[in-house]
């Protein structure tokens, strides 16, 4: 309740803050910031860092798809043991076999 409240107490000073500040203020920040996203530097980098995601994208891609059969080969061997160790569980019985009691006895009849 309190990061709520300190939240909407924030988001009052802003609004407040920002009414103040009126659309003109409103309009130089928007100004500022084409006029540095038309800057040929900041698209340079831009362009950059576009690539270069692009690239790792790719490469994390091919890794992946490299180790999927891996880890499905991996799973599928960790869920068979996982299955042979629960049929052997107090209570639990494989196909074919008699069931145990909770106590490890075997019921008579």
């Amino acid at each position: 309740m309190r990061y709520k409240a300190t939240f909407l107490l924030g988001f009052a000073v802003g609004f407040v803050a920002g009414a103040r500040a009126g659309r003109e203020r409103y309009e130089q920040m928007v100004k500022a910031s084409r006029k540095v996203a038309e800057n040929p530097t900041v698209q340079k980098a831009a362009k950059t860092a576009g690539a270069k995601a692009t690239e790792l994208t790719k490469v994390a891609k091919d890794k992946a798809a490299e180790r999927v059969p891996k880890l499905t080969e991996t799973a599928k061997s960790g869920a068979s043991k996982m299955r042979g160790q629960i049929d052997r569980l107090p209570g639990r019985h494989a196909a074919g076999s008699e069931p145990a009691a909770v106590n490890g006895t075997r019921p008579s009849g």
